[in-house]
């Protein structure tokens, strides 16, 4: 067989089972994270459905695109270097969306907590509504 279809077939193979991998792993693990950063479990349980929908997408597609090589893969050893550099791409890419998604995810979380945040020292004393302010002089019609 030839080399270069093994090692696309390999290429494709591995990519998918990591990806799968991955995905399973944020959807499991990252529920907690997703509660806390949304505060609501039911729109972060959607937020996990759409985000792991999300992440095969574009791994997939990037698997997709990726899978061409220019020239010839004659040997073995062509086929397995080939290899792992494609699975190195898709590796970066894995781990970039995954950063992204948790970037995003701290900041909604960051700034939920900070609405719910006490101010830092009570008020102490009532301020009255300031007085009403005269009208200003009509300005000139020329």
């Amino acid at each position: 067989m030839d080399p270069k279809l093994i090692m696309y077939l390999s290429y494709l193979t591995l990519s998918l089972v990591l990806t799968a991998w991955v995905s399973r792993t944020l959807f499991r693990n990252g529920q907690v994270f997703l509660d806390d950063a949304l505060g609501n479990e039911r729109l972060a349980r959607s937020v996990n459905h759409l985000l792991v929908v999300g992440f095969w997408l574009l791994n997939a597609g990037f698997v997709a695109v990726a899978i061409q090589v220019d020239g010839q893969v004659a040997t073995a050893s062509e086929a397995v270097e080939t290899l792992s550099i494609k699975l190195g791409l898709v590796l970066l890419v894995l781990g970039g969306v995954h950063l992204f998604n948790v970037y995003v995810l701290n900041r909604f979380r960051r700034r939920r907590l900070l609405e719910n945040v006490p101010p830092p020292v009570p008020p102490s004393m009532y301020l009255p509504p300031a007085p009403p302010r005269p009208a200003p002089p009509p300005a000139n019609a020329w």
